[in-house]
């Protein structure tokens, strides 16, 4: 069969400095080159190579060959002179052609699908109406660039193409070579696809502090964007349930800050530590309070004030002591605090400290609407209830009296 000689690519004014960073690129190393040996009149479909995670367009040729013919140039070394897909398309201002430079006097046409049974069936019935692309003329050689913005052909999903062809000789046998080559985007090729965030999302939404927020969304969408930069999706997806949520607990302060979310979850924090400690949750309520507020160096004096009043009603004095003296390096004016710690050198047997406190402060109001006095009668009452050590009661009362 007789063949002809075609100018493999034509050069139009093409922009001669390409040094800028691009946001993608050939992946010439998973590409698809395949040789087909198709009979006469009969249909074959061929499934692509697996296209790589952000593959956002890619560059398809197929050429028909006569027998003994061999491609001068594969596709992708063509397209080691282009930097992306956008110079294909400029037209006569930077254009180039991807035909091959040799191709037969056999004829095909061909289409391509998304779905292996769509393509299943027209080899059944030879319609390609279900086709996302279609070539109803006959063709000796094609290419074209398919570009996820323009067709359905390829969406962020898309894992595997199966291209189907037909030979339109009805005596000769043909030989049809496909070559796909994938262009990926560097920020797709994280594998950040809006189904794979809303996967991370339904984590995130679902972690202790996010669910504690009313309004979460963009604090969980900070976190989102954070985990996007250090990891692939793919990566994302291997690590355990304790890995996640030591990576959720790593960005957490950040995003809570910088979502101006932080004095919000800690009121929330210090409310459910007081349900805590009112229910007798005390070791509930202490580990709370560490390990949200005080561990994280937020604690203001009366959080340490709060965490004391917790190891008083387990008889934990020494411990309350160490923080009733950090809250009073922070807030020395807080009386919530004196109160607290003429409390604790009373259950440590320190009357004469706690005495001082007493004399010193008790003609002020530890609040707008409480005495000092009325605070302490309703305090030692609460832990006498506790069952906590009463003997140096009396001698408070008398104090205070």
């Amino acid at each position: 069969m007789k063949f002809k000689i075609i100018p493999f690519f034509m050069l139009f004014a093409f922009h001669t400095s390409f040094s800028q960073e691009m946001d993608g690129y050939w992946d010439k190393e998973r590409i698809t080159n395949k040789e087909i040996k198709l009979s006469a009149g009969d249909k074959i479909v061929i499934k692509s190579e697996d296209l790589p995670v952000g593959t956002t367009e890619f560059v398809y040729r197929i050429t028909l060959l006569d027998e003994n013919q061999k491609m001068v140039n594969d596709l992708a070394s063509v397209l080691k002179s282009i930097p992306d897909p956008y110079y294909i398309g400029k037209g006569a201002g930077g254009a180039i052609s991807l035909a091959s430079s040799i191709s037969g006097s056999d004829k095909c046409t061909y289409g391509i699908f998304t779905d292996n049974d769509k393509a299943t069936e027209y080899t059944k019935s030879g319609d390609f109406k279900s086709a996302c692309l279609y070539q109803p003329n006959s063709v000796s050689k094609d290419a074209k660039v398919v570009s996820m913005l323009k067709s359905t052909c390829l969406n962020e999903n898309t894992k595997i193409l199966w291209f189907a062809f037909e030979n339109q000789n009805w005596i000769m046998n043909e030989k049809i070579v496909l070559e796909i080559v994938p262009w990926v985007d560097k920020k797709a090729s994280r594998g950040w696809s809006q189904d794979n965030k809303k996967i991370a999302a339904v984590f995130i939404k679902a972690s202790e502090t996010a669910s504690r927020l009313t309004n979460s969304d963009s604090f969980c969408f900070n976190i989102m964007e954070k985990i996007q930069k250090e990891y692939k999706f793919q990566e994302f997806q291997k690590l355990t349930a304790s890995e996640k949520n030591a990576l959720l607990a790593k960005f957490e302060d950040a995003s809570l800050a910088e979502t101006g979310n932080t004095l919000v979850f800690n009121k929330i924090i210090r409310m459910e530590a007081k349900t805590m400690s009112l229910k007798g949750q005390f070791e509930n309520a202490i580990q709370l309070l560490s390990d949200k507020i005080i561990d994280k160096g937020k604690g203001t004096a009366l959080d340490y004030n709060s965490l004391a009043e917790q190891y008083i009603f387990t008889k934990q004095f020494e411990k309350s002591l160490k923080s009733l003296k950090t809250a009073e390096k922070i807030d020395s004016s807080e009386l919530l605090v004196q109160l607290n710690l003429a409390h604790t050198y009373m259950f440590l047997d320190n009357m004469t400290a706690s005495k001082e406190i007493h004399n010193k402060f008790k003609a002020q109001n530890v609040s707008v609407n409480q005495t000092w006095k009325n605070k302490t009668i309703n305090d030692l009452d609460t832990f006498q209830k506790k069952n906590l050590p009463s003997d140096n009661f009396k001698k408070v009362l008398r104090l205070v009296d």
